[in-house]
């Protein structure tokens, strides 16, 4: 039974000894009714939220939640271009807590109203870089989760393996996937510090401007593209590509260019990971569903032929090979062309 307003004031008012309550009103958090929540405004104006889990998830994800906001402290924060939550305090209430925050302003943004004239898309380009941007000292500081590169590939094809296993994926798929995960070349990358749940409804925005990023439990250091992965359900290719090279403006160092083929694989393996969550819950429509976005994705991606997940670095040539088309190439110019071709076979964009 969720929670009265009158008792979210009140447990509000426990956590955060002193604060004088006027007025409550509820919150949409997008937390699918895994929390009880409500604003509350004090008699100064200011305003709290107080959030009470209702699951033994909901609450473990608190606690992670904790940990990281912790971990933040006031010198990462000014690094970033947005608020995130301030913990004002926590109280016991049945057999779990309610924490209390600070209130911060703005909207969850919404995926299917961007489009690539929105600026939007740009704020949240450069909000994701800053938190990519942070020392990895946030995250090792504080005991939180550390991934290699070698790691993101092993997780990834762990989640493949086990879809194939339930024999309900695609052939298709499996072998666009395992080409993936068999390409070095796209694990290639250093890792960094990564909000790991990031959704369109994690950033809070007010006008053209991130306000406030949320939700911050599965802090950690790891691989980019796991923050960008839901680009791939942009209303259309444009926005997606607006956000991704705000964000690569915006990163303190270089982008790796197989970032986005990362993040489209692991955006499919989210209907992978969708699919064992049927199957652990024995749940026949989850199930279904997942099928069938199996089958819509299958039919996608054999349609776009022109977009593989595995890089494309073409054939190496020999030096001798190299040698012998210089010998064939007519020039125009008298300087030697020899000093101008890559014989590694490696682009020097």
């Amino acid at each position: 039974m969720a929670r009265s307003h009158f008792t979210l004031a009140a447990l509000s008012t426990a956590a955060v000894p002193g604060a004088d309550v006027v007025s409550t009103r509820p919150i949409s958090t997008g937390q699918g009714g895994r929390y009880d929540s409500a604003v509350v405004t004090l008699r100064d104006r200011s305003e709290l939220i107080v959030r009470v889990p209702t699951s033994q998830e909901a609450e473990t994800e608190q606690s992670l939640d904790l940990v990281a906001l912790n971990a933040l402290t006031a010198g990462f924060r000014g690094r970033l271009p947005f608020e995130v939550p301030h913990v004002e305090g926590q109280t016991p209430v049945a057999n779990t807590r309610a924490v209390v925050y600070g209130y911060v302003p703005g909207t969850p943004a919404s995926l299917a109203h961007l489009d690539a004239a929105d600026p939007v898309a740009e704020a949240i380009g450069r909000a994701i870089a800053s938190i990519h941007s942070l020392p990895t000292s946030v995250v090792t500081d504080s005991g939180l989760p550390v991934q290699t590169s070698a790691d993101a590939a092993r997780d990834a094809r762990t989640i493949k393996d086990r879809a194939a296993a339930t024999g309900a994926v695609p052939s298709e798929l499996l072998s666009r996937w395992s080409t993936a995960l068999e390409d070095s070349a796209l694990w290639q990358f250093q890792p960094t510090v990564v909000h790991g749940s990031l959704s369109p409804e994690s950033f809070l925005v007010a006008g053209d401007v991130v306000t406030g990023v949320l939700g911050w439990s599965q802090l950690q250091v790891g691989d980019p593209a796991a923050d960008l992965f839901w680009l791939s359900s942009a209303p259309s290719e444009m926005v997606a590509t607006r956000v991704f090279g705000s964000y690569n403006l915006a990163r303190s160092t270089p982008v790796d260019r197989q970032l986005r083929k990362r993040a489209r694989l692991y955006a499919e393996l989210e209907i992978a990971k969708w699919l064992l969550h049927g199957a652990e819950k024995r749940d026949d429509t989850i199930m279904a569903d997942a099928k069938t976005m199996l089958a819509g994705l299958s039919v996608s991606v054999e349609s776009d032929m022109l977009n593989p997940l595995s890089t494309d670095t073409g054939q190496i040539m020999a030096v001798e090979e190299v040698e012998e088309m210089l010998r064939r190439t007519p020039r125009a110019d008298p300087t030697p062309a020899r000093d101008h071709v890559n014989v590694s076979g490696i682009s020097e964009d």
